[in-house]
């Protein structure tokens, strides 16, 4: 990989623009890191972030930058960030790392890959940063998602019980997980006293149980003190003769924490939910897939935001049920989310130049951007 002029890598980590991400992909000690270790590093200021401009203005040798300034820098310059770039149809022209979410013929793929393509830039996926084997290398993310999705489906389920006339509302983050916990517990005591009874919990399917993000959403409903007994754990074993499952029914709370790259039958369809006998109130689809054409749960159809966490789905059932799909569920722990990620995404920018990952994420956009290609030269585009 490129360096600048001078033979040092120049990284700007970008502002997110995306409404309640209070994340960055650098924390400022990897900023003092990666500049001790002889890199060039330019951080836009954020108004949003869960670090203050300070905590990256102390540190020696950092340029800061207004945000949005990427557009205007050399094209030798990496751009680091986590979420989509504001939307634009003007060609990009530098190498971008971070969540594109465009390999998978998600709405729009193709468009924004063209984006890339007329502007010689390209798109380096940390979804897409994988080993010999194919397994992801950085992840972290992956069980931070499946713990805050969670402990949001519990709090939609207890604000069910406890007022059921309109779903939960805005979510706001958190300072770290221990205030979270806290703030589930007490919410399910609150349950409890309702009820008249001592302890209460709900009953929770956990799909895709066996990868980061299930052990995520299995972690905290342990240390919520929710007994094994109460979650059933779901992975390929009990899936593979496929969908629907009239099993789910029984449950209190879904948790989707699938890997979805293929298409599978439904686990559940809107006919099934249309029973007045069912269980089920609330869906926490941490995969968060409704744009992918395989979406495995296809009785709704957008995602959902910290502002509005719940999606009341429309059924002729009295019984309510209630979807979170919010695709940036670790920024409800911003600051620990961050330090996870960063961790783990350091040692790999700092062997920018000669780690094969680099060279399988640069290999990956070129196979998509062909196809990207292909679609705009058929005159049909996504």
């Amino acid at each position: 990989m490129s360096t600048c002029g001078d033979g040092v890598h120049h990284i700007l980590l970008r502002a997110e623009t995306k409404p309640n991400e209070q994340r960055r992909a650098l924390t400022p000690d990897k900023c003092q890191e990666l500049i001790e270790k002889g890199f060039q590093v330019s951080v836009e200021y954020s108004d949003q972030s869960a670090f203050k401009n300070e905590e990256y203005q102390c540190i020696p040798g950092i340029s800061m930058v207004q945000a949005g300034s990427w557009v205007h820098v050399p094209n030798d310059v990496i751009i680091l960030g986590l979420k989509e770039l504001p939307q634009s149809d003007e060609p990009v022209s530098h190498r971008h790392i971070y969540f594109a979410h465009a390999y998978k013929n998600q709405t729009g793929w193709a468009t924004l890959l063209h984006r890339f393509i007329k502007g010689g830039g390209s798109i380096l996926d940390i979804e897409f940063m994988t080993d010999v084997e194919g397994r992801r290398v950085v992840a972290e993310f992956s069980g931070m998602a499946g713990l805050v999705g969670m402990g949001l489906g519990i709090l939609a389920w207890c604000h069910q019980q406890l007022s059921s006339d309109k779903p939960m509302g805005e979510v706001k983050p958190y300072g770290n997980e221990a205030a979270f916990i806290d703030h589930i517990a007490l919410q399910i005591k609150q349950v409890a006293e309702l009820k008249g009874v001592q302890k209460v919990f709900p009953l929770i399917m956990v799909i895709g149980a066996l990868g980061r993000c299930g052990r995520g959403a299995s972690e905290i409903a342990h240390k919520l003190g929710i007994p094994k007994s109460s979650i059933a754990e779901w992975d390929m074993e009990e899936t593979k003769a496929g969908g629907p499952f009239e099993e789910i029914l029984n449950y209190d709370i879904l948790i989707s924490c699938i890997l979805l790259t293929e298409k599978i039958p439904p686990f559940l369809t809107k006919e099934m939910l249309e029973r007045e006998d069912r269980n089920l109130s609330v869906v926490v689809d941490v995969s968060c897939d409704p744009n992918n054409p395989y979406n495995p749960l296809p009785f709704y159809h957008a995602t959902t935001s910290f502002d509005k966490p719940c999606d009341r789905i429309r059924l002729r059932s009295a019984k309510k049920l209630d979807v979170i799909a919010i695709d940036h569920l670790p920024s409800a722990l911003p600051r620990e989310s961050s330090q996870r990620f960063a961790n783990k995404m350091t040692p790999y920018l700092l062997r920018l130049s000669d780690d094969p990952v680099w060279n399988r994420t640069k290999n990956m956009f070129d196979k998509k951007a062909m196809e990207a290609m292909a679609i705009l030269n058929s005159g049909f585009l996504h």
